[in-house]
């Protein structure tokens, strides 16, 4: 009898760690949709048409906001309570991917926002430098390392950073910051689940 009980605990117990850990996100079941999380935000990723992501963030201190980004890389629009921001492009983003090794790619685009005139246009450098292994808890992701360097019409550096892009899911699952330097940081999500429906 002991045995029997044992077993029957041990099964609950082995069925419900599964259930807690969750399946990882493949290329597949990403198509209808997932979650990245870290403390402080979590991230709602949506395909929509046209080879857009749509993207809910929920933060813990601020208020939601969603963007648009084309293949989960290039942000193409964003709205939140601070204002709504349009990164216009002059190319065509669909010639860019799927995303090769040593790749190097130049975008010019206009940030349009509402009551702000652009004064010039803006230029997104993009690189791919390596892959890499990515894991967010138990699941690992091939990524590719993409130096992306934002410019003004001056040619003065706006922010530059690599995104760690998994090609499978179509969204960057970091940002490493100052690379090769004492200072480099990585800010990156943590959890990755299927969206619930």
């Amino acid at each position: 009898m002991k045995t029997v009980f044992a077993g029957t605990i041990l099964t609950i117990l082995l069925t419900a760690g599964a259930a807690h850990g969750g399946p990882c996100v493949d290329a597949k079941s990403a198509k209808n949709g997932f979650v990245l999380a870290r403390p402080g935000i979590q991230s709602e990723f949506r395909p929509a048409a046209g080879g857009m992501i749509a993207v809910a963030n929920t933060y813990e201190s601020q208020s939601p906001q969603k963007q648009f980004l084309f293949a989960g890389l290039i942000e193409v629009f964003r709205d939140s309570d601070t204002g709504r921001l349009a990164m216009i492009p002059f190319s065509d983003l669909r010639k860019l991917f799927p995303l090769q090794m040593g790749a190097k790619s130049t975008i010019e685009f206009v940030e349009l926002s509402p009551g702000k005139q652009p004064k010039a246009t803006q230029t997104l450098t993009l690189v791919v430098k390596g892959k890499e292994t990515f894991s967010l808890g138990d699941c690992k992701y091939n990524v590719l390392a993409v130096k992306e360097t934002f410019k003004n019409g001056s040619g003065e550096t706006l922010d530059a950073f690599t995104a760690l892009y998994a090609p499978d899911l179509q969204a960057a699952l970091a940002r490493r910051y100052d690379e090769g330097t004492s200072a480099e940081s990585v800010n990156g999500y943590e959890t990755v689940k299927p969206l619930a429906e």
